[in-house]
């Protein structure tokens, strides 16, 4: 496993980040081969959310054992600062912890949301408290969709996050509009020595819409993700070969983990990945209808 520094807070990080959204919906037997099977593979950063169902909970009972071990990151969704000091409060209950590596202000991902996070009574606002009463070490941002990376990139500016979460991959960096506000937002990261982590990384399109109006297939992820190895190495591939990229989150269903870890240990040349993705006519942005 390769270990990138974390910007400015200065934790080697696995390249692969542990995507605890992977365990919302399973059983504890099931959570702990995950956490396991991610722990011999090295991976020593875990991603959660307060918003991740049963994810936080199902990760508690580790967190004792492993405190010393691992970076341990969570998020909050709300956006007033009452209602997120409260969610930063139950998340450290539920995770069995005192302290947060990082704590992120989740799902940002368009100007609007940004106002309301870093506005007067925002979600900022507790998260900076949390920061100052030592119940977190570091303050994140994190977004979905087409508009993120422009505006982590004013989030930036508005507020020095130690971290930003936010998504890539090869079909996504089709887009000029996409690689332009991706540039932008990677040389305000270097300027304030940030961490730039990302997502969405083995996403293949948006579920195909069914007669029964069903969305989801066999996967708990809200997109289709690949699910083949040659898929899922060649994106992984080419997106950790993005030396900016301090790691990537692994996808949200526990059966995908193992072909990450397979492939992070097996990297390909980035534009053998990249061509080997575009002979999938089906290959399309998560973000083309809203979640």
């Amino acid at each position: 496993m390769e270990y990138r520094r974390l910007g400015r807070l200065g934790h080697e990080s696995s390249v692969l980040l542990y995507g605890a959204a992977a365990l919302s919906g399973v059983d504890q037997q099931t959570a702990d081969r995950s956490v396991q099977e991610a722990l011999d593979a090295g991976i020593n950063h875990l991603d959660v959310a307060a918003s991740y169902g049963d994810a936080e909970l199902r990760l508690g009972p580790w967190i004792p054992r492993i405190r010393d071990k691992v970076f341990l990151a969570s998020k909050t969704g709300d956006r007033t600062r009452d209602e997120a000091w409260a969610s930063i409060n139950r998340s450290l209950e539920r995770l069995q912890t005192d302290r947060l590596d990082l704590i992120q202000l989740h799902a940002v991902g368009d100007l609007e949301e940004l106002d309301k996070v870093t506005g007067p009574g925002g979600a900022l606002e507790a998260a900076v408290r949390a920061q100052e009463e030592g119940l977190v070490g570091a303050v994140g941002i994190t977004g979905h969709g087409t508009q993120a990376a422009a505006t982590h990139l004013e989030g930036l500016r508005r507020y020095p996050f130690a971290t930003v979460l936010t998504p890539l991959n090869p079909v996504l960096w089709r887009e000029e509009s996409f690689r332009d506000a991706w540039a932008a937002l990677v040389d305000e990261v270097r300027r304030q020595d940030a961490g730039l982590m990302t997502i969405k990384t083995v996403a293949r399109r948006n579920w195909p819409e069914r007669a029964d109006g069903e969305r989801r297939g066999g996967y708990d992820t809200w997109y289709e993700p690949y699910d083949d190895a040659g898929r899922i190495r060649a994106a992984t591939s080419w997106v950790l070969a993005h030396e900016e990229v301090t790691g990537l989150a692994t996808a949200g269903d526990v059966r995908l983990l193992h072909h990450l870890v397979a492939a992070e240990a097996d990297r390909m040349d980035p534009v053998d990945a990249e061509a080997a993705l575009q002979d999938d006519a089906e290959y399309s942005s998560p973000f083309l209808h809203s979640i």
